[in-house]
């Protein structure tokens, strides 16, 4: 109905102008036909709006008042005006009319079919979910892509049990030009089972995020480019390998940032300096009830790799969990168009998901670290899906399908998909750092 409604607007106005140019250029005419393309418009919206079946009705609520308000006036000028006005209207007039309709049919119907509304999933354990979040700064180092020498500023986002209790810390890092909202559905879910869960934002490394100034940071333009060029094969492995460490520099670092903050305010009973926050009562509850003994890392593609990196330096982390990720740390050089990797057995319990479709021969060859890391860790699982793609391990497909199938997405039940992704999850980390239940992975090959 969505995309029903766009077109037929569409058309409503192409039909005005052509109507307008070829016969009725007489003012009076344009501003009763104005009048009446404009009702038809704002009832078109109103049906998509009302519908059941249309997702994020609040997005409308702007686009709808406003057509509302420029129906209104259209119909007042035509009333006031249809039988004083005179002479030929102007083709400027009728060009910025069809503009303005044109702007405000994106910015009232685009977000419906881009977007759905999305509350995350049914959660299976016994806990209400809360959140909150704070902006630690790290005066240690300043932000590389900034040029006013600021500081490294990390966003990090609670998700908790509303529960007294102590629950072991989950860490969280999202992919390339990501999102920390990007597995909504595993933080809910681990948060709902007694876990407090710490998503993470990596300052232009995200898609977007915000600075303590409340100014939006978007990706970084470069890091994009990157990205890409990487991903079509454009650059050579040497190049991807020196590209990829200065990447995992930047997010281990802001990594442990993170967790060693949490920890020293957990110890302290207070926030220190590091934290920028509206909410600090609250942040000071969900560490009361942290439990930083027992750590789990997880991460998806790039954050993946973040949490595994940290999984091989930090005593204090249990179990790492990496979803759909190259583990680009324990590439440890690159010679004579050979990779080398890090031989030391990964000394942490880590479970790495992943696409069947990796396996058909195609792969590039730095993803060949994972098989080995995994045969070499002290438990290291690993667990292929067969017909799905890289962002069906996050809930982009759940919020936003248009733009998951543009980054890689499976025709396929996305909620019955992330609900056995999270069940896993939660399976591993309570195992390793509850000591509760019997693994329901299999051991590697």
């Amino acid at each position: 109905m969505t995309i029903l409604a766009i077109v037929l607007i569409l058309l409503a106005e192409a039909a005005l102008v052509t109507l307008t140019f070829a016969k009725q250029r007489e003012t009076a005419q344009w501003l009763r036909n104005r009048a009446v393309s404009r009702a038809v418009e704002f009832v078109l919206l109103l049906g998509v709006v009302l519908l059941p079946a249309t997702f994020l009705k609040w997005r409308f609520t702007g686009a709808l008042i406003t057509l509302g308000v420029l129906l209104l006036i259209a119909a007042l000028i035509w009333l006031i005006k249809r039988k004083k006005a005179a002479g030929r209207v102007k083709t400027g007039k009728v060009i910025g009319s069809v503009l303005l309709t044109v702007f405000m049919l994106g910015f009232a119907l685009v977000p419906a079919v881009v977007f759905r509304n999305y509350n995350g999933l049914k959660t299976s354990g016994a806990y209400e979910v809360r959140s909150c979040s704070a902006i630690l700064v790290d005066e240690s180092r300043t932000d590389t892509f900034e040029t006013d020498g600021s500081f490294r500023e990390v966003p990090a986002h609670f998700y908790y049990p509303d529960a007294e209790g102590s629950f072991p810390l989950i860490v969280f890092s999202h992919g390339a030009f990501g999102y920390y909202q990007s597995n909504y559905s595993t933080y809910a879910e681990l948060a709902s089972n007694g876990y407090v869960v710490a998503a993470l934002d990596h300052p232009h490394h995200a898609f977007f995020s915000k600075d303590t100034d409340g100014r939006l940071i978007p990706v970084d333009a470069q890091f994009i480019g990157d990205a890409i060029d990487i991903e079509n094969g454009v650059k050579s492995e040497a190049d991807v390998y020196t590209v990829t460490r200065e990447w995992m520099q930047l997010r281990t670092d802001d990594m442990n940032f993170v967790i060693d903050t949490i920890k020293t305010a957990k110890a302290d009973g207070a926030l220190g300096s590091a934290w920028h926050t509206e909410t600090a009562d609250e942040a000071l509850s969900v560490l009361a009830r942290t439990d930083t003994d027992h750590i789990g890392l997880i991460g998806h593609s790039m954050g993946g790799a973040t949490a595994e990196a940290l999984g091989r330096t930090r005593s204090d982390v249990g179990a790492v969990i990496i979803l759909d990720g190259t583990m680009l740390s324990d590439l440890t050089g690159f010679e004579n168009g050979v990779y080398t990797y890090n031989e030391a057995p990964y000394p942490v319990p880590v479970l790495d998901f992943g696409k069947k479709s990796d396996y058909d021969g195609s792969e590039q060859q730095y993803e060949n670290v994972n098989d080995f890391v995994i045969r070499n860790a002290r438990d290291g699982r690993k667990v292929l899906f067969d017909g799905v793609a890289h962002m069906d391990f996050t809930d982009l497909p759940l919020f936003s399908p248009f733009l998951a199938s543009m980054l890689g997405s499976e025709k396929i039940d996305h909620a019955a998909f992330m609900n056995k992704v999270n069940g896993l999850v939660l399976n591993w980390f309570d195992y390793y750092l509850k000591g509760k239940g019997t693994l329901n992975v299999p051991a590697a090959d």
